[in-house]
């Protein structure tokens, strides 16, 4: 072997082989690999789904907004019609009050002729100002036609109290046509009454029922206290007392008076005027007292009183009865006597008080004996 090919071969045999990969370079740390993501609808969808959300709520508040309106519609409507119904009750609560005013009035035993007309007119005047004040208020529209008719009823009333004023005013001797002019008068006050009922009242209260408006109430009003008071015979006793009051007599013909019948405690035994009563003083003690027109004449203004003798001052009850006709009884009741003298014995007297005209004074008054003792003693 020549030395160009040893050389050669040492070169060869020390020397490492160059190697053909190249230096990698450092690896990143790979990121933990996260879950997958649930399939959603596809991305052409979701706009289409969130468009359907909306609609739907869009809908929903609309739906409120309705419900709300209709019902601060309804809650308006109801105030209107209860506003309405309270200015009305005040109205019908001052007429009704003129109608007791002009029953007492013609009840009264000892009114005379002139002060009563003076009455009658000051008692239209007022009707007068309560038919302003119905005309001034702002009826809802379904009510228009009820409206009317209730101030129709007060009007009524109006013509009603001036007519029985004229009368009592007219120059008549006449008691029988004096009664029948004033009886046609007071029909008016009559007639005022069924128009508020039929006219106003129930048709009023139909409309709210068809309008499903509740918790509103529609006013009465009743200007006549007792419709006995309005007759023909009646009126012609009204107008022969005031009459025979203002002349010194009365001027119908027959007997007047009435008589005692009874005496009672309420829930108790009957008086007797010949022995001692003993009585239970309760709490509701009451008495009741029986009489009956023993007279030929209607009586008007009977007044019954019942008296408890006691120191210093007695207890006194009083109470009237509109009209008593020829052979009638009626029925008083004075209720809840208090304060009764206890333990000692006392005298309780119940009268009916004398009418024109009355001659018989004997059998319309009586006088008891009597004891009140505690409850349980």
């Amino acid at each position: 072997m020549s030395e160009r090919e040893s050389s050669e071969i040492e070169f060869d045999f020390f020397e490492e082989p160059a190697t053909t990969e190249t230096a990698r370079p450092d690896r990143r740390p790979r990121r933990p690999r996260r879950g997958r993501r649930p399939p959603g609808p596809p991305s052409g969808l979701t706009p289409l789904v969130r468009l359907i959300g909306l609609i739907s709520l869009a809908i929903l508040v609309i739906v409120l907004l309705v419900f709300w309106i209709s019902s601060c519609r309804g809650e308006a409507k109801k105030d209107t019609y209860r506003s309405y119904m309270q200015d009305v009750d005040r109205i019908a609560n001052q007429s009704e009050r003129i109608g007791a005013r002009l029953n007492t009035a013609l009840i009264r035993p000892d009114i005379r002729q002139a002060e009563l007309t003076r009455t009658l007119d000051g008692l239209a005047q007022q009707q007068v100002q309560l038919v302003d004040s119905a005309e001034a208020l702002r009826e809802p529209g379904p009510l228009r036609d009820e409206n009317s008719h209730m101030i129709e009823s007060l009007q009524f009333r109006v013509s009603g109290l001036r007519g029985i004023g004229d009368a009592f005013s007219a120059r008549t001797s006449n008691a029988t046509q004096a009664g029948d002019l004033l009886a046609a008068q007071a029909r008016r006050l009559i007639a005022s009454d069924v128009v508020w009922d039929d006219q106003f009242k129930d048709p009023a209260k139909s409309e709210l029922r068809r309008q499903d408006i509740q918790g509103v109430s529609v006013p009465d009003s009743n200007f006549v206290q007792n419709p006995t008071l309005a007759t023909s015979t009646a009126m012609r006793a009204v107008w022969t007392r005031v009459r025979g009051a203002a002349t010194g007599g009365p001027t119908s013909p027959g007997s007047h008076g009435h008589n005692l019948v009874s005496v009672k405690v309420v829930g108790g035994a009957t008086l007797s005027p010949d022995e001692l009563n003993e009585i239970v003083a309760t709490t509701d003690l009451s008495f009741q007292v029986v009489f009956e027109n023993s007279g030929e004449s209607t009586e008007t203004g009977v007044q019954v009183t019942l008296t408890i003798q006691k120191s210093p001052e007695p207890i006194v009850r009083r109470q009237t009865i509109d009209v008593t006709e020829e052979g009638q009884q009626k029925t008083v009741v004075f209720r809840n006597i208090s304060n009764v003298p206890f333990v000692r014995r006392t005298t309780l007297q119940v009268e009916v008080n004398e009418v024109p005209g009355e001659q018989n004074l004997t059998n319309n008054t009586a006088e008891y004996p009597v004891i009140f003792s505690y409850p349980g003693g």
